[in-house]
Formats: C-alpha cells, sequence, structure tokens
C-alpha cells in the first residue's frame, strides 16, 4: 500500500527487453535520486507514477524493476527513459498523508488543460467513461502516483473531465511540472469509492431477483 505523497523524483535511465518475444515486457533501472535505498531490499514495492513494481536488484543510488507487456500496455511513462515519481511501500509506523493507495492503475486520463491560476496550477483531465463513477466532488484521485483532491466533475460522451488545483509545492517536487494538453496519465480510483461501488451493484442485483 502507499499514501501518493511522492518522496522524490527518480529518472529511468535504461530499458532492456525481457525476451526476445513481441510480448515480453521490460527491465527498468532507476536513478532512485534523493530517495534512500537503505531500507530496501529485493523484492520490495516502489510505485513508479503512481504503479507498483518489484525491486529485483539493487545498488546504492539505483534500483531495477521486470515490467510486463500488460503493464506497459496499462501504463504511461514506462515505456522510455525520463523521470518518474517514486513513493516506497508505507510501514504500519508512517503517516497517511495523502489517502490509502493500491498502486494498480485503473486507466489512462487525457490532460486537457495544465495552466497557473493565480499562485496555484489548475490540471484538468479526461478520464475513460468506465471511471466516471468513482470520480466525485472533493473526493481523491492518484494522478501519476500524486494523491489529489477533485475541485469538480462534468460528464460527456468523451468521458469525464475532473478539475484540481495544484499548490506550488506540489509542482515543483513532483513530475506533474511537465505535463501539456494531450498528455496521457496513469489514474488510480479512490480504494473506498471502488467497494461501495462494489456493495452497491450487489444491493441492485438482489433487488432485481437475479441473485
Amino acid at each position: 500500500m502507499f499514501t501518493g505523497i511522492v518522496a522524490a523524483i527518480g529518472t529511468i535511465t535504461s530499458l532492456s527487453a525481457a525476451g526476445d518475444a513481441p510480448e515480453a515486457g521490460v527491465r527498468l533501472t532507476v536513478d532512485a535520486g534523493p530517495l534512500s535505498l537503505a531500507d530496501v531490499a529485493i523484492g520490495d514495492s516502489i510505485a513508479l507514477n503512481g504503479a507498483c513494481m518489484t525491486v529485483v536488484s539493487k545498488t546504492a543510488n539505483t534500483f531495477a524493476v521486470d515490467v510486463s507487456r500488460e503493464s506497459l500496455n496499462c501504463t504511461a511513462g514506462l515505456d522510455t527513459t525520463g523521470e518518474v515519481n517514486l513513493e516506497k511501500a508505507l510501514t504500519l509506523a508512517d503517516r497517511l498523508g495523502g489517502h490509502l493507495v493500491s498502486g494498480h492503475v485503473d486507466g489512462l486520463g487525457t490532460v486537457r488543460t495544465f495552466a497557473a491560476v493565480g499562485e496555484s496550477w489548475e490540471l484538468v483531465i479526461v478520464a475513460p467513461p468506465a471511471l466516471a463513477k468513482y470520480l466525485a466532488y472533493k473526493g481523491s484521485v492518484v494522478v501519476n502516483g500524486v494523491s489529489l483532491t477533485v475541485n469538480a466533475v462534468a460528464d460527456s460522451d468523451e468521458g469525464c473531465a475532473f478539475s484540481m488545483n495544484l499548490i506550488p509545492h506540489t509542482v515543483e517536487v513532483t513530475t506533474l511540472k511537465h505535463l501539456r494538453a494531450g498528455s496521457r496519465v496513469n489514474l488510480e480510483i479512490d480504494l473506498i469509492a471502488r467497494y461501495v461501488e462494489r456493495m452497491m451493484s450487489l444491493v441492485d442485483i438482489r433487488g432485481s431477483g437475479r441473485i
């Protein structure tokens, strides 16, 4: 589990194919930057742009993860070199500064707007229609591993456009600063919303007499 509070900006420095087959994944080598790896062991989890990955090797300042082709198909920013948001899995002694995050990407969103508004920044993302029911005013969402609060939602045939306000600190310490209109981002819906939707769907089924 994670919190969506980015600990450091790292850099994917290299990619190598995990095999010759078209469906093969890749091994990423990541420079952890200011993130300490002293307490990281082989097999531990680290989120890269919100996607939970398993450490398969490490040095004092770098670590490697294997990313399957399925994960590459379902995420953005893990198929090329460049900066990524990093967060180590939380422990029971950690503060839950953001919200409960599983590190499982639910879908890809597309940035519609990222612009300065006063001293802050407005980020508007269009999510796939399937995720619309999980996005709510003042609800939580994870964008590229960053826990954010939804300020507004608007549904259309295109999908669900939702906006968030980013303070200067968030922009400074995450890779969200690099977003532009058209950028693809990893989205994870709120864990509680996921279970509420499941419970409500079972209530509807029972009420219809199908169970």
